[in-house]
């Protein structure tokens, strides 16, 4: 669920190696449509040790020339950078074992017994896929393959966990409450870094 469309895992195949260069992770990948597309990428240091407002920023600025050198998006676009927040998507192998005792959505991209949208707890990850205690008891086992999106719920619990990990996101009255986004226009190459801003 990292990437979903061919677009998308092009994108994810340019962008990896530079994280991981830089000690983080791609844990999710978007490009939205629109009159300039947006393309959304989201990160973590790996291992989803504490990231910040500085880390997107350091990323950012080492992709933007790989991205100008391959030229993956014919016109002008967005390119935003953050990192996963609290209620966090969960894409990869590995994210629900990280999670266990939270609380969970997930759609399944095929339905079981005509439903896709389920809520519960998670309960492990194993081979067979993330394990989740449904409401109503019942237990649903999905590989992240299966999935179309998997997200944290926001609880009192999920939030005192993610300040224990030190990983609780700037507060509002914060002065880096918001995150790099970046606009690229191909047709010039002058960078204005203090706006944000690729022209």
């Amino acid at each position: 669920m990292i990437a979903l469309t061919e677009q998308e895992r092009r994108l994810l195949d340019l962008i990896r190696p530079v994280a991981e260069g830089l000690g983080m992770e791609i844990v999710r990948l978007r490009v939205q449509g629109g009159r300039r597309p947006h393309l959304q990428v989201m990160a973590e240091r790996a291992g989803g040790a504490p990231t910040d407002v500085e880390d997107c920023a350091r990323l950012s600025r080492a992709m933007s020339p790989v991205l100008d050198a391959a030229d993956p998006i014919s016109e002008a676009y967005m390119l935003e950078v953050s990192t996963p927040g609290i209620d966090r998507p969960l894409t990869r192998p590995g994210d629900f074992a990280r999670w266990i005792g939270h609380a969970v959505k997930v759609e399944l991209a095929r339905p079981i017994d005509g439903r896709r949208r389920f809520t519960g707890t998670i309960t492990g990850e194993d081979e067979a896929g993330a394990h989740i205690e449904l409401d109503d008891e019942t237990e649903l086992v999905a590989g992240v393959h299966e999935m179309s999106r998997a997200s944290l719920v926001l609880t009192d619990e999920l939030i005192a966990a993610a300040r224990a990990a030190g990983n609780l996101p700037p507060q509002p009255d914060e002065d880096d409450e918001t995150l790099a986004d970046f606009e690229i226009d191909e047709t010039e190459d002058d960078t204005e870094e203090e706006t944000g801003d690729l022209q």
